[in-house]
């Protein structure tokens, strides 16, 4: 909660309007008195009565003092700002009840229908129930009917009722997943439209264009030039009359027309300036190939935040600094404005990198494999534009069929799997992932690092449904299979080979990739002559893949005499696409240099096209290696299996009461200063796992033997006895556990005995538990990561976890099947499922606790760590025998219910 009257930064948000342009939302000041009365006197007449039921020229000063002075917690406004101008204003007050509050905006009349008031609405509700209000109401006019479906449309259950000529209207702000859908929807089509400005400008300038040739200046606006770019181009540089056969201008401001799209490649310490210039001249994107930002220290750091705020205050989104450039191949565009000196072949691989030096790699990969682009962006510092605006763009683009990241951070992954997730269900995405991602950050990225567990980014990642790699070459291995061939429905495969050895090897490869051999054929005769061999050939591919059980083929060959692999492919593509299978070679032993072993073979046009209907082949892929050939096919097949899996649903779980654990939060944070944290105590504890469902199992610690016999008795014999000490309260070995106490003699003596144990561990106190069934201990553990959010992880009790570091790790919100999966994944889970000889235990109760946990930990930040151990399982149910919970000042997570742009 704020504390009252002091200004909460942290609920600053630079926002992406409708139209894709970008404004920034903050606190309302009392300085911006003169502003508010400004946007007011702006407005029309008509809009002035539906905000105030009346028409006022100007609002008095007691107006603006009311409207300006807030206290953020019962009274809250916040503006949106377009440069200096307030182009919005949204407010909450607080009611005679506290949980309610009545709510109002007001939109600019030159920005209205660009998505204002649903930002506004996101952002006051997100506000509201930091500060304990639970319900807003609304006071409109009938004939305001674009407020009237603001809240309608906002994913609320919104009650209506019409009196004295106005409608009010009521709804509970608590998240919902409607709303969570309509704000991803929104954000979704926003996000995208800001890119599709930046990949389709229908206008490009070069600032810092030059004659000299072989600088950078010079490179792109020839690059673009001789791209084909279909719109205008201009060069900009003050000290030139002529650029490329073109006429130069001093300034972005000559430029005759409006300009979509400007290209900076000035140096560092003027690009501010000329930031500042393009957005006076109403440019709508910047493309950023300077360095010496916060690749170049502290201080380039802070020019670099200096640019992105500059560019968002006039609505600009930036790609870059140190950026290699951004290309769409797409025949109406032909954007070549970036350092490759050739625009790619068009295609269907959207192709996202981070520094330059990866895009050059990338790009030079591509095009030895013949892989055509349908669009590719390089981040450079990704200071603003990142992979998930790229993949909000592919997901809708029509000429992207697949999409490959090369990530070397993530600055906001509980948005990039909740993107990856829904682009993933329609379209391969492919992430080939540095290591470098934990504590040390690639130079220029300045992102949060994680503290999480290791395993749970790529844990993510897996949830997420992409295709994850290690390498580049990984990543072009797999990228020329889903952009060349249909997905495999299924993970049969068919080898054939001319040679046994070779078609065991590639056997023996597909089963570790956990891929089934139904057919193998490694007894090819390709020496026969070309006719009657090729004949021979077209008929065995076609009965293996007219077989429903066969899912591909792989085509490993050594040189034949008289055959070259341009005499193979042919048949081989031809017997793919009248299948609707996908088809993969490999040439093993090729001597000949000119040979392209590796890449998309070349349909009979002589270059690689996108087919109109995906089950048609693009190409057939080729490799050098049958290991890189099978590995990348056995990626496809798990990703297509992830694909048409059932994916589960957000269970409904009943015995929540959010508002009981936020109650208890609150009272324990109320003494929690910035990020200290504070252990709950046991009532406090019981009572925030009852608020969700989850029963901790009774224990009382005691002085006395006679406080003891007492407390066995108030819980029922048997008992358990142990310490209070966590490293001791499981370890029989240690003498810290003594279990089935049935009666008042034997809990005496287990108590002397036990202190004469553990007096060498300093006499620690001890309690007594109601013994649970017998059953395999488990592990529980949530924690809240500054980088990744909450992450919930689970293992097996003892060694497992301890020495193993046998851990399943998943990134909430988690639906059914997640729990399911984390529950599978470690490797000693078998003992729950029945081992030697044991029974299996109840699995299905250690999903939903795993589901109530991870919906705690999903919607309270606050607490910082959970941690059961041990949880006893049984075949009849569960029990949490011990839960410690840590709380603290919630860190603001990189993807919440209101959106805002993330550096």
């Amino acid at each position: 909660m704020v504390a009252d009257g002091l200004y909460p930064e942290y609920w600053e948000a630079d926002v992406v309007l409708r139209d894709g342009s970008t404004g920034h939302l903050r606190p309302i000041s009392p300085l911006d008195a003169d502003a508010v009365q400004a946007f007011h006197m702006r407005q029309s007449q008509a809009s002035i009565y539906l905000r105030f039921f009346t028409y006022k020229s100007s609002l008095s000063a007691k107006e603006l003092k009311r409207f300006t002075e807030v206290d953020h917690v019962g009274r809250v406004a916040f503006v949106v700002t377009r440069g200096q101008d307030i182009i919005g204003i949204g407010r909450y007050d607080r009611l005679d009840d506290p949980d309610e509050a009545e709510v109002a905006f007001n939109v600019s009349d030159a920005y209205q229908g660009k998505g204002l008031g649903s930002i506004l609405l996101e952002h006051l509700a997100a506000a509201a129930r930091e500060n304990g209000i639970r319900r807003f109401t609304a006071e409109v006019l009938p004939e305001n009917r674009k407020m009237i479906t603001v809240f309608a449309e906002a994913g609320y259950e919104v009650d209506r009722h019409f009196d004295d000529g106005v409608v009010e209207l009521t709804f509970n702000i608590d998240p919902t997943d409607r709303s969570r859908a309509v704000m991803e929807a929104r954000e979704h089509r926003a996000e995208a439209r800001s890119m599709q400005t930046l990949l389709t400008p229908s206008s490009v300038a070069v600032i810092g264009a030059s004659r000299s040739w072989g600088s950078v200046g010079y490179s792109l606006l020839e690059h673009i030039v001789d791209g084909g770019y279909t719109g205008p181009v201009a060069g900009v540089n003050p000290e030139a009359f002529e650029l490329n056969g073109m006429v130069a201008y001093g300034s972005i401001g000559e430029v005759p027309g409006p300009v979509d799209l400007a290209v900076i490649a000035v140096p560092y310490d003027q690009v501010l300036a000329v930031t500042e210039e393009c957005g006076r001249a109403g440019v709508k994107g910047l493309l950023v190939v300077t360095a010496g930002f916060a690749d170049d220290g502290g201080e380039g750091l802070a020019r670099q935040r200096a640019l992105v705020h500059s560019a968002r205050s006039y609505g600009m989104r930036v790609v870059g600094p140190a950026s290699l450039g951004i290309i769409n191949t797409e025949p109406g565009v032909r954007l070549n404005a970036s350092m490759a000196p050739i625009l790619p072949e068009a295609g269907g691989l959207g192709l996202f990198s981070q520094s330059a030096a990866i895009g050059v790699m990338l790009h030079a990969a591509a095009s030895r494999r013949s892989l055509g682009l349908s669009s590719a962006l390089s981040a450079g510092n990704r200071a603003d534009v990142s992979g998930n605006d790229a993949m909000q763009y592919w997901e809708d683009d029509p000429k992207t069929r697949a999409v490959a990241l090369y990530l070397e951070s993530i600055g906001n992954p509980r948005k990039f799997s909740r993107i990856a997730r829904r682009l993933s269900r329609l379209k391969p995405v492919i992430v080939a992932k540095s290591d470098v991602m934990g504590l040390q950050l690639p130079p220029g990225h300045a992102v949060r690092t994680t503290q999480a567990p290791s395993g749970a980014l790529d844990a993510m990642l897996r949830q997420s449904g992409v295709i994850r790699v290690e390498t580049t070459e990984q990543l072009m291995d797999v990228a020329q299979i889903v952009v060349g061939q249909p997905v495999p429905s299924g993970p049969g495969v068919a080898i054939f080979s001319n040679s046994l050895a070779l078609g065991k090897v590639l056997a023996d490869a597909a089963e570790s990739q956990e891929l089934d051999v139904v057919r193998m054929n490694a007894h090819l005769d390709l020496d026969a002559g070309q006719s009657v061999a090729l004949s021979a050939l077209r008929t065995a591919l076609g009965e293996a893949l007219e077989d429903a059980a066969v899912h591909s083929l792989v085509l490993t060959l050594i040189p034949a005499v008289g055959l070259a692999p341009d005499q193979i492919l042919p048949v081989l593509h031809e017997c793919g696409t009248a299948a609707g299978k996908p088809v993969v070679a490999c040439f093993a032993g090729v001597l000949d240099s000119a040979a392209q072993l590796e890449g998309l073979w070349p349909d009979r046009d002589g270059r690689s096209s996108m087919p109109e209907h995906p089950a048609e082949g693009a190409g057939v892929p080729c490799f050098g290696s049958p290991g890189a050939a099978v590995s990348a096919l056995g990626a496809v097949v798990r990703y297509s299996r992830w694909r048409e899996r059932e994916h589960g649903v957000f269970a409904e779980l009943d015995g929540i009461d959010d508002d009981n654990a936020a109650a208890v939060l609150g009272h324990a944070l109320s003494d929690v200063r910035d990020v200290g944290l504070r252990r709950l105590d046991s009532t406090q504890t019981a009572r925030l796992l009852a608020s969700y469902g989850i029963e901790l199992l009774p224990s009382i610690p005691f002085d006395s033997p006679e406080e003891a016999v007492e407390a066995a008795d108030s819980l029922g014999w048997p008992v358990a006895l142990k310490s209070v000490e966590e490293n001791l309260r499981h370890r029989l070995d240690f003498g810290g556990v003594r279990l089935n106490i049935a009666d008042a003699p034997a809990l005496r003596a287990g108590i002397a005995a036990m202190r004469a144990e553990l007096q060498a561990f300093g006499d620690p106190g001890l309690e007594v538990q109601t013994m649970a069934p017998a059953g395999q201990a488990c592990v529980i553990r949530a924690i809240e990561d500054p980088l990744l959010g909450p992450v919930v992880s689970f293992g097996l009790a003892g060694d497992a976890v301890n020495l193993l570091d046998d851990w399943a790790h998943g990134i909430p919100p988690l639906t059914t099947v997640d729990a399911a999966e984390l529950v599978r994944t470690p490797r000693a889970s078998r003992r729950l499922r029945g081992y030697q000889g044991l029974p299996p235990v109840d699995i299905p109760a250690v999903e939903e606790l795993l589901l109530r946990v991870a919906l705690l930990k999903d919607r309270h930040p606050e607490i910082a760590l959970l941690y059961f151990n041990p949880v006893l399982v049984s075949p009849a149910g569960l029990a949490v025998l011990n839960a410690e919970i840590s709380v603290g000042n919630p860190r603001q997570r990189t993807d919440s219910a209101r959106r805002a742009m993330r550096d």
